[in-house]
């Protein structure tokens, strides 16, 4: 198959598109580095890199070459850096998707898409979430946005499906609790840490999902978590422990949770039931590998889907 991967150097999209190009797909990955790698892509006779925006409709002309169209678009692009940046965050998770979405409507390809938890506010009233609980993503620009997107899509009348996600992490994750960590302990800066749980699922347990669903597994929106949460201290101890801190570091408390959540969890029955499921990864050892990954490559900002946190 031929499939275009958006945000192809970022997390989420690289890990799918290395699954995809070593059995035997043609990928594209189509990114503009504004917070992907490009290192992260694995460039090889049937995996390549298209440096571009998907703001740009142009890109979505001929990437393939030679006429050919995708069967499949994994829409992994999105801007989500900085909480403030409206006109960014409207022009690449609305503007965007609605290029990646005609462009795979003219296709005739099926679009893979990734929403955030935050669809669901910051304080559902039922937890685990289930999926028919309604989207009022107020007040995070990431989540107004992406939900916007996904609104175009179920419109559109495309084949497609959506994963709502829980915090995907592990190897090449740059935003989030983990690499705030990682970037800080390593540097011999304090941490601060809230009292607020969350799920963490391992990016590599959601690429292999998504590959059944561009083989033509499932259809419509889909919870990819644990339907378990964990401490952000937990985390922050995960992360010391990887590191070999002894005796563990001190850190601040977090005098209020201010704008996060104090969890948010996610009901996966009807993944389980539509997909095979791997056996989700241990936490720690998400965290050994994410370790790894930011020891051989850095952190270089800090940053989380709520706000562009300061160092």
């Amino acid at each position: 198959m031929r499939i275009l991967v958006t945000g192809g150097a970022g997390q989420v999209g690289s890990h799918v598109a290395e699954l995809l190009s070593a059995r035997g797909d043609q990928v594209v990955c189509l990114d503009n580095l504004a917070t992907g790698r490009e290192s992260h892509v694995r460039v090889s006779d049937n995996l390549s890199f298209l440096n571009g925006s998907i703001v740009d409709p142009s890109v979505f002309n001929n990437p393939f070459g030679n006429n050919e169209s995708a069967d499949v678009v994994v829409h992994a692009a999105a801007s989500y850096a900085d909480g403030n940046a409206w006109e960014e965050d409207s022009r690449t998770n609305i503007l965007g998707t609605i290029n990646s979405l005609r462009y795979a409507k003219e296709s005739n390809a099926r679009l893979i898409y990734f929403q955030t938890a935050l669809c669901y506010g910051l304080s559902p009233t039922i937890q685990p979430v289930p999926l028919e609980y309604p989207r009022i993503p107020a007040p995070t620009s990431y989540g107004i946005s992406k939900t916007a997107g996904e609104f175009y899509i179920e419109q559109s009348g495309i084949d497609f499906v959506t994963f709502r996600l829980a915090n995907i992490v592990g190897p090449r994750n740059l935003s989030g609790a983990l690499p705030i960590f990682y970037k800080r302990l390593s540097t011999g800066q304090r941490c601060m840490i809230a009292e607020a749980r969350r799920d963490f699922v391992d990016v590599r347990d959601l690429a292999s999902v998504v590959v059944q669903a561009v083989d033509g597994r499932g259809s419509g929106a889909y919870h990819f978590s644990s339907g378990k949460d964990i401490s952000i201290l937990e985390v922050f101890n995960a992360v010391a422990k990887a590191l070999e801190l002894e005796p563990k570091p001190e850190y601040d408390k977090a005098p209020s949770l201010g704008s996060n959540p104090a969890t948010i969890l996610l009901d996966p029955t009807k993944t389980y039931a539509d997909f095979d499921m791997p056996q989700l990864t241990d936490f720690e050892d998400t965290v050994e590998a994410a370790v790894k990954y930011y020891k051989e490559f850095g952190v270089d900002r800090e940053v989380t889907h709520l706000k562009a946190a300061k160092s």
